[in-house]
This record gives C-alpha cells, sequence and structure tokens, in this order.
C-alpha cells in the first residue's frame, strides 16, 4: 500500500503556504524608530517601487523592521535610499478611535535588508546638507 504523504489526491498534513515578497524601491521617508522597554527596536517606513512603465505611478508599501535589522536601518537609510527587502506580507487590525470601525492595512514585515545604492548615494544620504553658495552677479566676479 503507498504512503499517504505522497499521494496528491491525499490532502491531509502535506498543504505547502508561502508567505514571501521580495521588492526593490526607494525609501519614501527616513525611518521612523520605537524602543521598547525589552529593549527591541522597530523601524517603519514606506517604499516606493516603480512600474514597467514610466507613465504609471509607483507603488508603495508600508515597511515593518525588527530588531538589530531596524538598527540598520535607523543608521544608514535615509529617504531616497535605493533598498532591497525580502519579507512576508501581514495585516495590521485595529479600532478606529473616532469612529470605532474596524481598520486594516497591509504591512511587509522585512526579514532581510540590503542597501543597494553606490557607497557615494549612501554617504550622500548621511552627510549633512550644506547651503547653497551664495550667488555672485558678474560685477563681483574678480575676475
Amino acid at each position: 500500500m503507498a504512503d499517504p504523504a505522497f499521494n496528491p489526491l491525499v490532502r491531509n498534513h502535506c498543504t505547502m503556504t508561502v508567505n514571501s515578497i521580495t521588492l526593490v524601491g526607494r525609501a519614501g521617508r527616513d525611518p521612523e524608530v520605537r524602543y521598547f522597554e525589552s529593549g527591541t527596536m522597530v523601524a517603519n517606513l514606506t517604499l516606493a517601487v516603480n512600474r514597467r512603465s514610466r507613465e504609471e505611478e509607483p507603488d508603495w508599501f508600508n515597511l515593518e523592521i525588527w530588531g538589530r535589522t531596524a538598527q540598520i536601518a535607523a543608521d544608514y537609510v535615509k529617504k531616497g535610499s535605493l533598498l532591497g527587502i525580502v519579507g512576508s506580507l501581514k495585516l495590521d487590525h485595529w479600532k478606529d478611535r473616532a469612529s470605532g470601525e474596524d481598520r486594516s492595512k497591509p504591512v511587509i514585515r522585512v526579514d532581510r535588508l540590503e542597501l543597494l545604492g553606490s557607497r557615494r548615494d549612501n554617504a550622500a544620504a548621511m552627510a549633512p546638507e550644506e547651503p547653497a553658495p551664495a550667488s555672485t552677479s558678474e560685477e563681483e566676479a574678480p575676475f
């Protein structure tokens, strides 16, 4: 008699599910970081992923990053940073305080974060913004 675990007609404990998302895009804002008494931390930010056609608006995703990866995001990710992420989709649920209605939103829980920009791009994102040099008129030019 054949083992039922290998019989494609028998669906018991052998059902496989997959919840994996891979995205490459740009950070829509600097990470918002929260620390907890337990010592863990979470970073939240948005990711804009362009469509194939430049005429279409990008898709926006809410990201949630925990632990050491959240610390890396806090230290190195800035608005506009090019990121690659691997994670899973979850739905956050809450009750709206004003209306009392149940609400939900999709969130990507990031398991792996890759900083994809060049070192120059990352250094520029980390450097403090300097004021633009004052303009000079032709009369003030020393030559």
